[in-house]
């Protein structure tokens, strides 16, 4: 199996931080938030390589990163070629370029860059294995339904399958919302590239991509319900800088 790390956004949400320096970076307890997600990767046996993909502006700070830092397990590095926002691949661009980059014909497991949290995947991934040959997604339950304006929620069936799927809606019928963690079977590696070769501008919506994807192919859902993070804004930041130093002394 191999493992992307989605890094090559812009972040303008949460400039002047991130202006000149990559979001997955900054960070958090004294790490950078990106080596959270490394060091769990690297925890997980059937992970063969891990693959971060950035952007021609960001690279020479991650090639910094992978120099200072051990790695227990291949990292390499991909460049999308994109130097600003409005250029930007977006998510799902940026998988399908790395896919084809990599030639990547194996199980993969992608996650968000800018994802922190302080839980195993292995349970994720064992769930995710016995729904093979079907893509299944990261789901992260809410502590309050109103903060769930802010993210795409899900419902689903007592199977764990995806009947439904609202972007940002004003009143969410749940506190259930998609994460940016995905296992794609390689069967269904397919599925990546068929979506961004649609001309549209919903590549960097994630969302979007779920909700085509419900309707060709079955998905299903891992709910996951301790600290998870997804740093967007500054508020969410800093929430997550105060529990994980809290958490560490």
């Amino acid at each position: 199996m191999k493992a992307l790390i989605l890094a090559a956004g812009y972040a303008k949400r949460l400039y002047p931080l991130t202006k000149d320096f990559p979001k997955p970076l900054l960070r958090v307890a004294k790490k950078p938030i990106i080596n959270y997600i490394t060091e769990e990767l690297e925890r997980i046996s059937t992970v063969s390589e891990i693959i971060v993909i950035t952007n021609s502006k960001f690279l020479p700070h991650f090639k910094k990163w992978k120099k200072h830092f051990h790695f227990s397990k291949p990292v390499t590095l991909i460049d999308d070629l994109t130097r600003s926002n409005s250029t930007r691949r977006g998510a799902i661009g940026d998988m399908a370029f790395a896919i084809k980059k990599k030639k990547i014909c194996h199980d993969l497991l992608v996650i968000g860059g800018d994802n922190i949290f302080d839980v195993s995947l292995n349970d994720f991934l064992s769930f995710a294995r016995r729904k093979k040959p079907h893509p299944t997604i990261g789901i992260y339950k809410l502590k309050n339904i109103k903060q769930a304006r802010n993210y795409g929620v899900v419902r689903i069936d007592r199977k764990k399958r995806l009947i439904g799927f609202q972007e940002k809606p004003a009143n969410p019928w749940s506190s259930l919302v998609a994460m940016c963690l995905y296992f794609f079977p390689k069967e269904k590696l397919r599925l990546i590239g068929e979506y961004a070769a649609i001309k549209h501008d919903k590549h960097d919506a994630t969302g979007f991509y779920i909700s085509w994807l419900m309707k060709k192919e079955t998905v299903y859902g891992f709910i996951f319900k301790k600290n998870w993070y997804d740093i967007g804004h500054h508020d969410t930041y800093e929430q997550a800088r105060r529990i994980f130093l809290k958490n560490k002394n």
